[in-house]
């Protein structure tokens, strides 16, 4: 029994000294998802990105915008200053760790006065999008994730079944419904952005409310019972009247707008002689075919939110979002 015990004790040791980091800090996040003890310890040596009304907290230095993370003991320390004993820090979500293991997770104050709490943490709360543009991307992926966190557990109040409300795990991995346990985990809808190509051109299209002069991928969300491949075909043909031959996927990305999605990147190639586009326009504004040169162009244009002379080029999103990877991607390849 003793050598049993003995011979667990120094297997658990042994792979713990030769796991990854990566999986050092998976396995430790496991933890404190499953474990609310562990996860209560963790929020009082952890660091918190704040937000209010999900709109992320921002802070101006030399070097330009960053989104600080503040510790347990200054959010506290700003908790009691406001008078806000009942708002605690198991309001919030866990997002991420450390490479050293220290929790990170975000806490929406948006019940407290803005004014006063930018004032406390010198810093100003902007709107997500607005935010990774100043940021130019940094942090893009743990605060779209904070924000559709966040945004869930606040749209998630109640059970479906019962009407009774449903309780947060101390993490913020899962709700469970008072009256009967059910468990609700955060979910993220599918939707497939393509890039179709017809060999030497690809396709670009806006929606009326986008910026002015920007132009991107298809995309579209996936329907009930449809593949990745099922979902580019159908909007291909949708949108602009032009049906594919061949998919092929690239990569992903989590979109928190305008809720929380799930971008599959996919090339989807047509016939060179059956390219005529028969446009959506309950679903798009404009669509055209754009030469390699033209979407080169673009790429090195950036984010162009105002012309000089009143008119806005051509320009495709910033680089921190999958349509700019997959459009950069393609004409890459043209020019090999």
């Amino acid at each position: 029994m003793v050598l049993k015990a003995f011979c667990t004790r120094t297997s658990a040791l042994l792979h713990q000294r030769f796991c990854s980091d990566y999986v050092k800090q998976m396995r430790y996040l496991f933890n404190l998802k499953e474990d609310d003890d562990a996860c209560r310890q963790a929020l009082t040596s952890g660091t918190f990105y704040l937000f209010h009304n999900l709109a992320p907290l921002l802070q101006k230095s030399k070097e330009g915008n960053t989104a600080p993370q503040i510790n347990a003991s200054e959010v506290n320390t700003i908790l009691e200053k406001m008078g806000q004993q009942e708002m605690k820090l198991e309001d919030s979500v866990l997002i991420d760790c450390s490479e050293r293991e220290v929790a990170q997770f975000a806490l929406d104050l948006g019940l407290l006065e803005k004014s006063a709490l930018e004032s406390n943490l010198q810093g100003k709360f902007v709107d997500l999008r607005k935010a990774l543009l100043l940021l130019n991307g940094k942090n893009a992926p743990l605060l779209m994730k904070a924000q559709a966190l966040l945004r869930w557990h606040a749209s998630n109040q109640y059970c479906s079944q019962t009407g009774q409300p449903t309780q947060k795990s101390v993490s913020g991995s899962k709700r469970i419904c008072s009256a009967n346990g059910k468990i609700y985990y955060p979910q993220m809808s599918p939707v497939v952005i393509t890039l179709v190509s017809d060999g030497s051109r690809c396709l670009l299209a806006r929606q009326e409310a986008f910026p002015a002069g920007m132009y991107t991928a298809l995309a579209g969300f996936c329907d009930i019972g449809e593949t990745v491949e099922d979902a580019v075909h159908r909007e291909v043909a949708e949108e602009v009247g032009l049906e594919v031959e061949a998919v092929k996927y690239t990569g992903s990305q989590h979109w928190s707008f305008p809720d929380s999605s799930l971008m599959i990147a996919c090339h989807a190639t047509v016939h060179p002689k059956k390219t005529k586009i028969l446009l959506n326009k309950f679903e798009l504004e404009d669509a055209h075919w754009f030469s390699v040169e033209e979407v080169l162009m673009a790429l090195n244009r950036g984010v162009f939110l105002k012309g000089e002379s009143g008119t806005v080029p051509v320009w495709v999103p910033p680089k921190w979002a999958i349509a700019h990877h997959l459009i950069q991607e393609w004409a890459q390849q043209q020019i090999r």
